[in-house]
Parts: structure tokens; sequence; C-alpha cells
């Protein structure tokens, strides 16, 4: 029994060393041209992130306000962050939105989100892209006097109401503000504002010039 032992181990020791080569043998034109999993993976990425990048934007936003706020809770003071963004296409829609969270960035994206499902459509007299009659805005203690004004004047507008102006693509335009001046007041005293403003033509019907 001893001697077979002896004779058999070593024939299925080399039957393994016969068979050890032939698994490592791959041809190396097929090694070379395999391409890793991962290259394949980030060039996908990159392809998407370049073509995200390359598609323009369809609104352009603008961090109006951030505040600091806490919330008294038994564990003590929970601090979060407070954004108002303005979002506009400069060719008379805009949208506007207030949010908060833990980090500023995230407030900020949360607002921008929200300001996409708020939009609001003007329409703009062509001659001086301005607005078409006078407007005061109001919302509670905020009241926002609107004036058009002729090609050249520009935007003459405190900080919320220059914002939400020139997003919304007025250029020729005065303000004045009276009462309230909290950004959020003065944004949605603007916008209340924009929304009562009629065609140019049923402005002239109105005044009888037609």
């Amino acid at each position: 029994m001893l001697e077979e032992e002896k004779v058999v181990a070593p024939a299925e020791a080399e039957v393994k060393a016969e068979e050890a080569p032939k698994s490592e043998e791959a041809p190396k034109e097929a090694r070379e041209n395999r391409r890793p999993r991962g290259d394949r993976r980030n060039n996908d990425r990159r392809g998407r992130r370049d073509d995200r990048r390359d598609q323009p934007k369809e609104f352009d936003e603008r961090v109006v306000y951030i505040n600091r706020v806490s919330k008294t809770v038994k564990g003590g003071r929970r601090m979060k962050f407070t954004a108002l963004v303005v979002i506009g296409d400069y060719k008379g829609r805009y949208g506007f939105a207030l949010a908060k969270a833990a980090e500023v960035p995230d407030a900020i994206k949360k607002a921008s989100e929200a300001a996409k499902k708020n939009i609001h459509t003007i329409k703009l007299v062509k001659q001086g892209n301005t607005i078409s009659h006078e407007i005061v805005g109001q919302f509670g203690a905020c009241n926002v006097y609107l004036k058009p004004a002729p090609e050249g004047t520009g935007v003459i507008a405190g900080g919320p109401v220059r914002a939400i102006l020139e997003l919304a693509g007025v250029q020729n335009v005065c303000s004045k503000i009276y009462g309230s001046r909290a950004p959020i007041n003065v944004i949605r005293a603007t916008s209340h504002g924009l929304d009562e403003l009629k065609n140019y033509k049923d402005m002239k019907a109105l005044r009888g010039k037609e």
C-alpha cells in the first residue's frame, strides 16, 4: 500500500504541473486590447458631465439673501440656514423661493428647485424692454412702486427688486420701496406688481387711445 501511494503521488503532481501553465498561457494581444472596467466607467461619467456642461441653462439664478436661523428644542438649539433665490430667463419669465437646510449650498439648491416650480410670466414692451404702465405691488407692510422708463435709463432699483427685474428681462425701469424692507416681503410685493401688469394694447384701449 505504501509503495502504491508513493507511485500515485508524483503522477498527480506532474498532471497539476502540466495543467498550471496552460491556464496562465493567455494570448497577450487579448490582454492588451482589454480596457479596465474602471476606465470605461470613468470615461462614461466624464462624457455625461461634459454633455451637461455644454447644455445651455434654462434659467439663471441669483442668491438674494441668506440668513442663519435656530430652533430651540429639548436638547438645545438646532442651527439652520435659509436662502432666498430668484431665477429668470431674461425673456419675461422669473421665479423665486425660500428654502431652509443645515448647510448653505443645500439651502440654495432646494430654493432654486422650488423656484422652478413657481414660474411667473410677464409681457414686456418691446420698445425699451420696460413695463407697460405704472404699478404698485403690495404684500403685508411692503409697497413697491414700479414706473416704466425710456431706453438708456437702466434698472433703478434696490437689491431684491433689481434681482427680480433684471432676471425677468426688464432693462429700463424706476422703482421705490415703501414700508417693510424685509427681502422676502420686497420680492413678494414686486412679484405682485408684475403679475398685475396689463398688456400695452389693453392699456391703450382703457385710455381711449385706440
